[in-house]
């Protein structure tokens, strides 16, 4: 793969990388929207979306097409995959036992409040951690990044302003369920504007499940939507025989109380169970 992103020089704004399009490039025969998908939100009193993608057959399957496609919300902790990605490909942080000073900001979670490698900051999931990181990419390459990236633009470009640190997580940037679907997608194939070597150490901080029948990749979001409901995300790929299933995963509820560590994840593996995986049988 040729090097379109080196620490001396960033690929030129034109070349623009699109999340968006999956679920445009589809025609209805390969959508199959799944109403029954809902019980799973409705035992948790939330709503949100779901898609899964079959890279084998190119079909989707699809609970709330239309929140799925067009409606935007804060990627939360998602936007850890493309900052780890910027950060690795500047050589910021060279491989994921790189130590970041988190001193830039404490997060009040006592696992995130130490000095801590990439792999640990990203399986945690801590803010202060990429917040420092984002600081140390600067303003004006960030920007840069997402803007040939494409990312958070699906209704107009997004621009950092007084929020280098925060944009990800307070609802300035916004992004939709398909945008995360693609992200992960183009990452799987080593398709996004990085060096191979960048996307795989990203891959490989994803893995969480890996046994003889599946491998189970992902990462986690959650923030608030603007009214204050509880937002939650889980973005990545289900892998059985080798044959790659990407999801996205969006779990909103107005209820303060509510685990969204817990629910998030159990919805998920619920509608991955539904369509038979797990088993090693895909």
């Amino acid at each position: 793969m040729t090097k379109l992103f080196n620490t001396s020089k960033l690929v030129p704004a034109f070349v623009f990388v699109s999340f968006y399009l999956i679920v445009a490039s589809c025609t209805p025969d390969n959508i199959k929207e799944d109403d029954s998908l809902k019980t799973f939100f409705d035992e948790h009193k939330s709503t949100g979306t779901f898609g899964l993608y079959s890279n084998g057959t190119g079909s989707f399957n699809i609970y709330n097409l239309s929140r799925f496609a067009d409606s935007t919300y804060t990627p939360a902790s998602t936007f850890k995959i493309v900052n780890s990605l910027i950060g690795t490909e500047l050589g910021i942080v060279p491989n994921d036992s790189t130590v970041l000073d988190w001193g830039f900001r404490v997060s009040g979670r006592t696992e995130c409040d130490t000095p801590l490698t990439m792999r640990e900051a990203f399986r945690r999931s801590c803010p202060n951690w990429y917040q420092k990181l984002a600081q140390k990419i600067g303003v004006a390459t960030m920007q840069r990044y997402l803007d040939t990236l494409g990312y958070g633009a699906r209704y107009k470009k997004f621009v950092i302003k007084n929020n280098l640190d925060t944009f990800w997580l307070n609802n300035d940037l916004k992004v939709t369920a398909d945008e995360e679907l693609g992200v992960v997608k183009k990452l799987y194939f080593n398709q996004l504007p990085f060096q191979n070597r960048t996307q795989e150490l990203v891959r490989n901080m994803m893995l969480w499940e890996d046994n003889a029948n599946y491998k189970l990749y992902y990462k986690t979001g959650w923030g608030t939507t603007p009214s204050g409901n509880q937002l939650g995300w889980i973005v990545g790929w289900i892998e059985e025989n080798k044959h790659p299933y990407f999801f996205a995963l969006q779990v909103e509820s107005p209820d303060s109380k509510i685990d969204m560590k817990t629910v998030r994840l159990s919805i998920l593996k619920n509608i991955l169970k539904k369509y038979g995986f797990f088993e090693g049988k895909k």
